[in-house]
């Protein structure tokens, strides 16, 4: 896994397309995919938090921190564009931030009520995906011309991933 800014120095054209995906409305504005007990998926808007940092997101008192706290692997997906169908996506694992500054600096900064059950999350990057679907969007039926869609991707390095240990 990566943090965000080891990602956005990787990939900073990539990364600046994500961000901007997730950031189109202002604040962040993205789906968080969790993985509910029974291993099937949960999935709820959320604010994602971008800092020079790394890359943040408030979860209050929720099924889908239960899940994050038993099962940390997440993905975030961006809202669709209101002229277009491009999409990005990023996985990776979700870890409680215990850094009190961290903590107090972006609850300060985004006015995080102190009245309410909340945790800070930062997401690790595995895996990031940004799709441009061109002009007519993903389903072109009327298109002229046709401009097919690509994505661009990438993966954390090995060194970063976690290695699953395998039971014989």
């Amino acid at each position: 896994m990566a943090s965000w800014s080891d990602f956005a120095a990787a990939e900073p054209m990539l990364a600046a397309g994500i961000r901007a995906l997730l950031q189109q409305y202002g604040p962040g504005m993205g789906y968080l995919a969790t993985i509910r007990p029974d291993g099937g998926p949960r999935v709820h808007p959320v604010s994602p938090v971008f800092t020079d940092d790394g890359l943040y997101c408030f979860i209050v008192d929720s099924p889908k921190r239960r899940d994050l706290d038993r099962d940390g692997r997440y993905a975030l997906h961006s809202y669709p564009p209101e002229d277009n169908d491009d999409e990005a996506c990023l996985t990776g694992h979700a870890t409680p931030v215990h850094d009190p500054l961290t903590v107090t600096r972006l609850a300060g900064a985004l006015h995080a009520s102190p009245d309410v059950d909340w945790r800070l999350y930062e997401l690790t990057i595995e895996t990031a995906m940004l799709r441009h679907h061109g002009p007519a969007g993903a389903l072109p039926l009327a298109a002229s011309p046709f401009v097919p869609a690509y994505a661009q991707t990438w993966r954390a390095p090995s060194k970063l991933r976690p290695t699953l240990a395998v039971a014989s």
